[in-house]
């Protein structure tokens, strides 16, 4: 159904024990058929696998699950060895397309959980006619090209816990020491031998190095990344945990199947001056985080640190948290990821700011009210290759396009209005019915009293326009480009809006609509808030994500998350959270284009936004400097292009002429073939 961004390649076509599982999972019986064939697959796998972890194929035959997570073939691992192998009875008379993937098995519900899985945008496949009957691959390499991604979250849950902003508030020895932290699962399920909680949580308390007699959870995996290391990645926590440095960034993901039965042990270590090399540090602290603390889908914590030998209070932490759930239903399979992919081709790309630009922020200002359907169509009539736009949910949960997060209501409707005619509401108070029917007024002009369209009776003109409706009315070759708004912290403590949607919520309802309508669209999700971004990705395997960030700048305020402030920073947490790429500030970019080579250098993609775009010589330069999109108003005074159509209608000739050629000849060769034959 989803075959995103896929007309340019349309015509290609040891180290840690494996938890071996008492019975296998439960999953059709395939009869097998006359004209089968029995197909060995053989794969190495190069890095080492977690606990609970297994080798499993996907393919699009019903032996092969069909690209469904739950109906993996699993395979077995040659004894000794780093050679996994499966032998199936596949059908005979055509192609079968496969991939493999790395997946972990919930013991209590059977559930398969990709943990990571080839991500080519054409799969392997085997001919009708081979002249063996077995394939032999290594995981990730196909044609030559390494392509291996994290999956997406199937039924189980994600927490991430982050410290930064220097979070640790310690008195005694441990004071200005280096800490190391780590962060370990615990079952709450009450066991024979721990017959309560507080019995369960003396029992793991008996054991300062948490490697053995601790009830741990059946599944779970807990990783780790620094933002201050020098590549970004997460890794698994090794025995005494990961330093925290000064101003560092250090994010634990720890991924769990029942929530409700986890708590979270943080472990706190210091080595001493005189510790010798290979001896252990000392156990400074620690602190239990209970389940009923993170029922909501974010939060901040300010937690106190028992120390281990006596105790007592040692000190304060400050742990930020986000709880990332599994978008339901699921509709996603293995088919195809378009998570981090982008042609080569694609490079300075034109992009419509809120279609053909931002209409509230000069007096002239644009004559199509901004964040529209017709801002929107305006756009795509002079050639944007995609076009950006601010989605943000109504009271009744309906994604809306609009930029500011408050309006004034006006409950009159007349063209002059007094001082006391107008009501400041936050957006997400009012319903879509009520954004709809009211007589509602962009902020910049309930500021003034000065309203700047007279619109009402043009349909296309109207603010807040469904994201469904977009989805469904834009030429389907035109990309969007979604900013998802959320409400921020800034570093003074205040934030935009104090109205908020639960996270979760928030983001399942973006998703939904965007899985149910977008179809072949082009499409890339961006925001400010890092979290937001990082939900984005692991709720869903199709949709890139771009984390936009303001850099190093003095024309907005810093905010409290010290990922957003630093384009070095979102960099690293990018690359951390395999997003796609960076979306960054031109100002900060022009002043230090370096910082576009080392996004591109870390295997990113790099868009810009900003005022500095509204020139055409800008957006000229930007391109040479390897940007691989612009975004910018008013598409119609400042555009680069020589054609006005964007480049994917191009490709999509392109590719239609291919194929029309290729029947020709397909069909000249016929014709020739049967001349010749009855010329004999």
């Amino acid at each position: 159904m989803h075959r995103w961004w896929y007309m340019e390649d349309s015509n290609k076509s040891k180290e840690n024990d494996v938890a071996t599982f008492s019975a296998p999972r439960s999953r059709p019986i395939v009869q097998r058929q006359l004209d089968d064939r029995k197909w060995t697959y053989k794969v190495h796998i190069p890095i080492p696998l977690n606990n609970n972890e297994v080798v499993a194929i996907t393919g699009d035959c019903e032996q092969l699950g069909n690209w469904k997570p739950n109906d993996v073939f699993l395979m077995e691992r040659v004894e000794d060895s780093d050679i996994w192998v499966a032998v199936v009875d596949i059908p005979s008379q055509r192609v079968i397309n496969y991939r493999y993937l790395i997946c972990a098995i919930d013991p209590t519900t059977q559930s398969v959980h990709v943990r990571q899985w080839e991500t080519h945008l054409n799969p392997r496949s085997i001919p009708v006619i081979a002249n063996t009957l077995e394939s032999f691959d290594t995981f990730g390499d196909y044609e030559g090209v390494q392509k291996i991604d994290r999956g997406w979250l199937t039924s189980e849950t994600i927490f991430q816990f982050s410290f930064y902003n220097n979070p640790f508030m310690l008195t005694g020895k441990a004071q200005n020491k280096l800490i190391y932290v780590k962060l370990t699962p615990m079952n709450l399920r009450v066991s024979s031998e721990a017959q309560d909680i507080a019995a369960l949580l003396e029992e793991s308390l008996s054991n300062d190095t948490r490697e053995n007699g601790t009830e741990q959870p059946a599944y779970a995996f807990t990783e780790c990344v620094s933002l201050c290391s020098d590549e970004a990645k997460l890794e698994p926590v090794s025995q005494f945990g990961r330093a925290y440095h000064p101003d560092d960034i250090l994010i634990f993901h720890i991924t769990v199947t029942e929530p409700e039965n986890v708590a979270y042990l943080i472990d706190l270590y210091t080595y001493s001056s005189r510790t010798c090399q290979g001896e252990p540090p000392r156990h400074v602290g620690y602190h239990y985080i209970l389940p009923n603390l993170l029922k909501k889908s974010e939060g901040q914590l300010e937690l106190s640190v028992t120390c281990a030998s006596k105790h007592r209070p040692l000190g304060m932490m400050r742990i930020e948290y986000v709880k990332i759930s599994p978008l339901n239903p699921q509709k996603l399979n293995l088919k195809t990821s378009y998570i981090r992919h982008w042609n080569p081709k694609w490079k300075g790309l034109e992009i419509g700011h809120r279609g053909s630009g931002t209409s509230f922020k000069s007096k002239d200002g644009n004559l199509i009210r901004e964040n529209t359907i017709a801002s929107l169509k305006k756009a795509v009539t002079h050639g944007a290759d995609m076009v950006e736009f601010d989605v943000q949910l109504s009271k009744d949960l309906v994604p809306v396009i609009y930029h500011d997060f408050s309006v004034y209501v006006c409950l009159k409707r007349k063209k002059q209005i007094d001082t006391n005619d107008m009501l400041e509401l936050p957006m997400a108070e009012l319903t879509l019915e009520q954004l709809n029917n009211l007589k509602v007024y962009h902020v910049e002009e309930g500021k003034s009293r000065e309203p700047r369209f007279f619109d009402e009776d043009l349909d296309e003109h109207q603010p807040f326009p469904t994201l469904a409706k977009a989805l469904e009315t834009i030429d389907p070759h035109v990309g969007f480009n979604v900013e998802v708004k959320w409400s921020m912290r800034y570093s003074d403590g205040t934030w935009d809006i104090n109205v908020r949607t639960d996270k979760n919520l928030y983001v399942d309802s973006i998703l939904s609509v965007v899985l149910n309508h977008a179809g072949n669209r082009r499409i890339v999700f961006s925001c400010f808030d890092p979290d937001i971004c990082t939900m984005l990705r692991f709720k869903q395997n199709l949709y890139p994500v771009m984390f936009l960030t303001c850099g190093d700048t003095a024309r907005y305020p810093k905010y409290y998350d010290p990922r957003c402030n630093s384009h070095g920073t979102a960099i690293k947490s990018a690359c951390a959270m395999e997003l796609l790429g960076i979306v960054g500030n031109s100002e900060d970019l022009l002043k230090n284009q370096e910082s576009i080579q080392q996004t591109i250098d870390n295997g990113l993609i790099i868009f810009c936004w900003g005022e500095e775009n509204n020139c055409s010589n800008t957006i000229r330069h930007l391109k040479n400097l390897g940007l691989h999109a612009i975004i910018y108003d008013k598409m119609d005074v400042f555009s680069t292009k020589e054609r006005k159509e964007n480049i994917f209608l191009l490709e999509a000739r392109e590719s239609q002429k291919e194929i029309l050629q290729n029947l020709h000849e397909e069909k000249k060769k016929d014709i020739l073939d049967k001349l010749a034959a009855a010329v004999e």
